[in-house]
């Protein structure tokens, strides 16, 4: 692979490379709503599974940068094969922060292999998708630690290698003691529930499972009832970051498709290019996407020079700041699909045998607002503004 300056491989080379086998696939991944195998065997096969594993372990060695920059260029193939990639990278970068250095050794050099595609299983039935509290506890045995899990969500469950599940610490624990445990496919005895048949987003293939395995207490990641750490210095930061990169490739594509067929001699005669309304329409969009890349920018150098300087990530300034981004992308982006439907109009935006796939886009971008609440961060977001009397602006 070509070497950047920074002496990081090339990943965005290496996206470019996988991307013609995403836009193959997306329209009957979306149809069938089926997990996009082909793109994840290309996503192996390429080294990106391993884009944040550190070189001394045979990854890329990427950067949260390198992370925004692939996740844009595959979500202009397909969102659900993007989304999947970058909570894919979400739990490597727990890994990487947190696991003990013996489970590094062993499973980092794997996971930069493309042999394991990580999956998170967060959501529970008793508390829903609230990340910080757990219900089903871990039991110790004479074997290690036991667990059985419930869980009504997980992306791309069934075909991840390996896990990391949330747990309560212990049966006399708390909720908020959670404790955040590595589990390899091989250790589990999973059974897959319900299907997934959404309006959008359908290759995630986000389907419930219940598990019962048994792990060494070396598996745990991070303090043990400790994971609140975890999730405020990694899980909730490439959360925003990551899912936020995505919506705004795929946007950027839409405006893409569009501003293609607009120049294009074979555009509809319906679409007038010489229009002040639809000049003006098009400046809405282009002003929409700028605002997603440029905040997308601001919080992302803000995470990466809070790690590089080892400052913790848990302060009201800084969570207000990454849920704003998640907020403002999740809005902003389904908006510029929803306004390239309306330019596009009813023939080449709305049906779904359009050769563009602008219905498609929306739909998925729908989703954006509704994957972790807007509605709950808002909430949260005004509780930590209401602490921040200084009111510290990115």
């Amino acid at each position: 692979m070509v070497t950047d300056n920074s002496g990081a491989p090339d990943a965005i080379a290496a996206a470019r490379e996988v991307l013609p086998t995403l836009h193959k696939t997306a329209a009957e991944v979306d149809a069938d709503a089926r997990f996009p195998e082909e793109s994840l065997a290309a996503l192996r096969a390429s080294g990106l599974m391993g884009l944040l594993v550190p070189r001394h372990y045979g990854g890329l060695g990427g950067t949260l940068d390198d992370l925004v920059r692939v996740a844009q260029v595959l979500a202009g193939g397909c969102l659900s094969t993007a989304m999947i990639f970058a909570m894919h990278c979400q739990q490597v970068d727990a890994l990487v922060h947190f696991a003990q250095e013996e489970l590094r050794e062993r499973i980092l050099p794997r996971i930069a292999k493309g042999k394991i595609y990580l999956a998170s299983i967060t959501s529970e039935r008793e508390s829903g998708g609230h990340l910080l509290t757990g219900a089903s506890p871990l039991e110790p045995t004479a074997d290690g630690l036991l667990l059985k899990r419930d869980a009504p969500v997980v992306t791309g469950g069934a075909h991840a290698d390996a896990y990391l599940v949330t747990m309560r610490s212990r049966p006399e624990s708390t909720p908020n003691r959670v404790t955040l445990v590595l589990v390899d496919r091989h250790q589990a005895d999973v059974e897959f529930t319900g299907e997934w048949d959404s309006l959008g987003m359908r290759g995630t293939h986000s389907i419930g499972l219940t598990m019962r395995a048994t792990v060494p207490t070396e598996q745990i990641i991070g303090e043990d009832g400790e994971f609140r750490r975890v999730a405020v210095e990694s899980f909730m930061p490439l959360a925003h970051i990551g899912w936020s990169a995505c919506w705004l490739g795929t946007a950027t594509e839409a405006l893409r498709q569009l501003v293609t067929v607009l120049r294009s001699a074979k555009r509809p005669k319906s679409l007038d290019i010489g229009s002040d309304l639809l000049h003006e329409r098009i400046a809405r969009i282009r002003q929409r996407l700028e605002l997603i890349s440029a905040y997308l920018r601001l919080v992302t150098d803000e995470v990466a020079d809070h790690r590089d300087r080892g400052k913790s990530l848990d302060s009201s300034q800084v969570q207000i700041h990454l849920n704003i981004l998640k907020i403002t992308a999740a809005e902003l982006a389904y908006e510029v699909s929803d306004h390239c439907v309306q330019v596009a109009g009813l023939g080449l935006g709305y049906l779904r045998n359009s050769p563009i796939p602008f219905e498609r886009h929306m739909r998925d971008l729908r989703s954006a607002a509704l994957n972790y609440s807007n509605d709950r961060l808002l909430r949260a977001t005004g509780l930590l503004a209401l602490s921040d009397s200084a009111v510290g602006l990115i």
